[in-house]
């Protein structure tokens, strides 16, 4: 491996515990539960083999809770980047210190708590590698019984993304190759590990894998390309203006 980075506990720290340190504030408590909801709403809909009037009734149902949250206020509601693999990166008015920079992490679709679209993933530091685990439910069916490929894909994308931090830098996907082994299966609890295979200059290379009941599912690898931070910052202020609620 070159350009090593020295690891420490403050340094990992804001990268994948930052989710576990945001404060539950009482609007974060509630924007949870109704995230967790949600998924339970999705994951009946898409098993229950009810009828026609069960199923308008509960359309009926539906379509009032869509029309209460389209009259809420609207906008940003977290800063930093939208994504495990660029967290701690200092833009708007927070730093890295400031716990609240770590809000993005409730809105991610694979690991975010209050994003209903998310399994959700955990994942964890241990020495040089990450490891995780998570659980789809029948709304990831690709295969019968089994996870789509492509949302193996993705767990790999923020897996790895997140390994890419061992090396010190974070930078965007150049280049993600999934390895399918055996099916994947929906229902169980996979488990997830990832490491850093080496730095040079700018290309970062991590590897990963994903088993279940201890069998290997898949495996991938992938190239990330430390970005430019000026770049990034401009991408990040358009964001944020764009986002922001115009009665406000």
């Amino acid at each position: 491996m070159t350009d090593e980075h020295p690891l420490t506990d403050d340094w990992i720290a804001p990268r994948i515990e930052a989710l576990k340190s945001l404060e539950l504030t009482p609007r974060r408590r509630e924007v949870r539960r109704l995230a967790t909801a949600m998924r339970e709403v999705i994951d009946h809909l898409v098993t229950t083999s009810a009828g026609e009037q069960q199923l308008a009734r509960a359309a009926d149902q539906l379509e009032e809770l869509a029309a209460v949250l389209r009259e809420l206020p609207k906008g940003l509601t977290y800063l930093g980047f939208a994504e495990a693999a660029n967290a701690g990166q200092e833009a708007g008015g927070l730093t890295p210190g400031d716990l609240e920079w770590y809000g993005f992490f409730d809105h991610s679709p694979i690991i975010g708590l209050a994003n209903p679209l998310s399994p959700p993933m955990v994942m964890d530091f241990e020495e040089d590698r990450v490891k995780g685990r998570v659980r789809f439910g029948a709304a990831y069916e690709g295969p019968p019984g089994c996870v789509h490929g492509g949302y193996v894909a993705a767990i790999f994308d923020e897996l790895l993304g997140s390994a890419q931090n061992l090396s010190g830098d974070g930078g965007m996907t150049a280049h993600l190759g999934v390895d399918y082994r055996s099916p994947t299966p929906l229902h169980v609890e996979l488990e997830l590990e990832a490491w850093l295979e080496r730095k040079e200059g700018r290309k970062i290379y991590t590897r990963g894998t994903i088993h279940a009941n201890g069998v290997l599912t898949a495996e991938a690898e992938a190239l990330f390309i430390a970005f430019d931070k000026e770049k990034f910052k401009a991408l990040l202020d358009a964001r944020n203006e764009s986002s922001t609620d115009p009665e406000d």
